[in-house]
């Protein structure tokens, strides 16, 4: 068993494992970190941005394009998956794709769409749907602003090197793609099979896969792995707190052999609640001194909550005025799909589609007008748009969609606050392109991920033989090297991947699971052995297909058809000889030794081992080695050699 690490994000996995001849790819997460490494995309005409002058190199000798080339050209996939392509396998060879939540198969069309790939995707429905939706809101935000020109000149490895960083650093940038379209994202997801949480989906008759709920989103999943004799359990993006999805299913878990462990916290110090206190304080400060409100975020997921939040903050800050809008190309279908997948939802959510009611309080919010959603800024968005506001708009990189509008907007104004929600990048990082920046920053990180303690508390309870884990999670963060709580520390040490690393799973598979037709059943002629254990020899066929063994009667060689002619030598049919039978029992030593006495052979030196007993017989010069498990007797003489086997025999059972 293999599992060959794609990923050097452990919040944007992709492995691939295999496992009794499957080939299983477990997610492929899409890294957009790259993305701040350019310039933003504005909506309308920014004469800031476009007063930028192109790069020159230090000599002045390399004159490129402007140095802010599109976002769409360099969306990458995590692990550069085309390189690795040739590095470590062929990904056409992939027989399934399992996806444990929606931010997890971004990447989905770069692989089915462009390596051969011909197998099955497994998902939840929610996960399928909402994947869907910001698979399109990222083409949308491609899109919808073209590029007059392309710069590529700057991936040549002479100029790159002279590039200012992390650009000058970055690898294999030649290996970076453009972003899918639609018509890559509607073949891609029609590869996709939906299952059911706990249902079993056999897969070539080799392994069962099933989904458990994760705890963490609408639909997100572990999945469990297993044979008729073994189990590996892949944990990715799991969560424990009481949250909009279904809680996380623990106890199908035990008894693994592996667990593969990926998807924790990228805030583990940082409490949800406390930064959900924190974001409705900041928010309500603003809107009282007469601010604006910019939160950048997904359009799916901790959204969800922020706005579950603000419906019991609202009418306690004396906000009940003030308007909240959600602008993405699928806020409607968001809030939509979110109130329609009742069975993923928690307990008490589900309880309220049966009274009947909403299960989110956002359904309220849009009904009396508090929460209006606009698919652009475009539109009726202008017309209705007053302030003071607040704004969810993604993206959360700050580089493409609604958000680099109200940034220009409204940063050059003390009174509005951008507050960052999402721990996918770096605050600092994304606000780079608009400084001089007058409205303040937040950052409430809310990320309702396993943390170290949790996932240790989980792991001594479900025990697996093994876990496996990005080495991330081995060692405490470089910033705070002496927070050993911040890394998993286990009892055996936990095995840590690193991307384009390769491991030899630490378990052999021992048995195999065999099938028996009842005819050939029916003959076989048990013997007891012990007390409750009975053992019977069988000649058979062993017949394999579909990875399910089965084993079959002997079939009788035909009767020979009467020759014409006559033949001096008659040719009798091949006769299956008969096997030879088998042995079990034990050697009594004293029993034994007076079965010897019996026959003549006295002067007997008896020497005791770790293994049982050797039978010296002096005047015969002859060892007998009586061990548990077998008997062995050294003689030069054939006739005594013979005598002494038939007498141990008389105290075995042969079957």
């Amino acid at each position: 068993m293999k599992l060959y690490c794609l990923s050097g994000h452990p919040t944007l996995p992709c492995n691939v494992l295999k496992f009794k001849s499957t080939t299983i790819m477990l997610d492929c997460g899409l890294d957009t970190t790259s993305v701040l490494n350019f310039l933003p995309l504005p909506l309308v005409h920014s004469p800031r941005l476009s007063k930028l002058p192109g790069w020159v190199s230090k000599d002045g000798t390399i004159n490129l394009e402007k140095a802010r080339e599109a976002v769409c050209n360099v969306l990458r996939l995590l692990g550069v998956y085309f390189n690795l392509l040739q590095e470590l396998l062929d990904l056409s060879t992939i027989d399934v794709i399992l996806i444990s939540n929606y931010h997890c198969m971004m990447a989905l069309p770069y692989i089915t769409e462009h390596t051969g790939f011909t197998g099955t995707v497994y998902a939840t429905e929610p996960t399928l749907q909402i994947g869907r939706l910001l698979m399109e809101e990222l083409v949308n935000f491609m899109e919808r602003v073209p590029k007059a020109q392309s710069a590529t000149s700057w991936k040549n490895k002479e100029i790159q090197r002279m590039l200012p960083g992390p650009l000058k650093d970055a690898v294999d940038v030649w290996m970076w793609k453009r972003c899918y379209s639609m018509q890559e994202v509607n073949s891609a997801l029609s590869k996709v099979q939906l299952v059911g949480y706990s249902q079993k989906v056999e897969l070539f008759g080799a392994v069962q896969v099933s989904p458990l709920s994760s705890g963490y989103s609408l639909g997100s999943s572990n999945w469990i792995i297993q044979s008729h004799h073994e189990k590996v359990s892949y944990v990715s993006g799991s969560s424990l707190l009481t949250t909009h999805p279904q809680p996380m299913d623990q106890s199908s878990l035990k008894n693994s052999d592996v667990l593969i462990l990926t998807g924790l916290t990228q805030m583990p110090t940082a409490n949800p609640d406390g930064m959900l206190g924190e974001f409705c304080s900041n928010l309500a400060m603003t809107i009282r001194a007469g601010g604006n409100v910019l939160v950048p975020c997904y359009s799916s997921g901790v959204i969800y909550d922020l706005l579950e939040c603000l419906y019991q903050f609202i009418e306690s800050a004396n906000l009940g005025t003030t308007p909240f809008y959600f602008i993405s190309p699928i806020a409607n279908s968001s809030l939509e799909f979110s109130q329609i997948f009742a069975e993923w939802l928690c307990h008490n959510k589900q309880t309220k589609v049966y009274l009947p009611e909403p299960p989110f309080p956002h359904a309220e919010l849009i009904q009396t007008n508090k929460l209006k959603h606009y698919p652009s800024i475009h539109g009726d968005f202008s017309s209705e748009f007053r302030q003071p506001c607040v704004v969810f708009t993604g993206h959360p990189s700050l580089r493409f969609g609604d958000v680099v509008h109200f940034m220009e907007l409204w940063g050059k104004s003390s009174l509005n606050t951008i507050i960052f929600t999402e721990p996918d990048f770096s605050y600092l990082d994304a606000l780079a392109p608009y400084q001089p920046l007058a409205m303040k920053c937040v950052y409430c990180p809310i990320d309702t991920r396993l943390n170290f303690h949790q996932v240790s508390k989980l792991l001594k309870e479900v025990q697996p033989l093994h876990v496996v884990c990005p080495e991330q999670y081995t060692q405490p963060p470089l910033t705070q090297s002496h927070r050993s709580d911040l890394m998993l520390e286990l009892q055996p040490p936990p095995m840590p991947y690193r991307r384009c690393s390769v491991l030899n799973l630490p378990f052999r598979r021992r048995y195999e699971r065999i099938y028996i037709l009842p005819e050939l059943a029916n003959s076989l002629v048990p013997s007891e052995i012990k007390p409750g254990v009975s053992v019977a020899t069988v000649s058979a066929l062993l017949h394999s297909k579909d990875n399910k063994h089965t084993l079959q009667s002997v079939p009788k060689p035909p009767p020979m058809p009467p020759s014409k002619k006559r033949k001096r030598v008659i040719e009798e049919p091949p006769v299956a000889l008969a096997p030879k039978p088998m042995l079990s029992g034990a050697v009594a030593l004293e029993a034994f030794l007076a079965t010897l006495q019996k026959h003549g052979i006295t002067e007997v030196k008896v020497e005791e081992t770790a293994d049982g007993h050797i039978l010296h017989l002096q005047a015969e010069d002859t060892l007998i080695q009586l061990e548990e498990d077998g008997t062995h007797i050294v003689c030069d003489s054939e006739p005594l050699r013979t005598t002494l086997r038939d007498l141990v025999l008389r105290f075995l059972q042969k079957l």
